[in-house]
């Protein structure tokens, strides 16, 4: 799916029809002792990192079935990003037909 953000003149015709003049008007009923708490996040992490850490996580439970399965003859699991599958699902990729042919 392409992404076509939207200009400056779609903000202001979205505002217009929702009865604002700017996004922050939304927000004015929250109370602004809750609105941008201070919350102590860690940094960010790469999507790599991220798997990594959930994946130690995910090793600390315990199953009730742990016995090893060698089905894949030697196959195992490499990181995908998950944008491959996004740009695989676009025809370009895979054929040299385009779709009106």
């Amino acid at each position: 799916m392409t992404f076509n953000p939207h200009t400056a003149e779609d903000r202001l015709a979205m505002l217009e029809v929702a009865g604002a003049e700017t996004v922050s008007d939304f927000f004015a009923p929250i109370p602004e002792a809750v609105r941008f708490p201070d919350m102590q996040l860690p940094p960010s992490l790469t999507e790599v990192e991220a798997l990594d850490k959930l994946s130690s996580l995910a090793a600390a439970n315990t199953v009730a079935r742990g016995e090893d399965v060698y089905l894949g003859a030697g196959s195992y699991r490499h990181f995908v990003p998950a944008a491959v599958g996004q740009i695989l699902a676009r025809g370009e990729f895979y054929t040299a037909y385009t779709p009106y042919q």
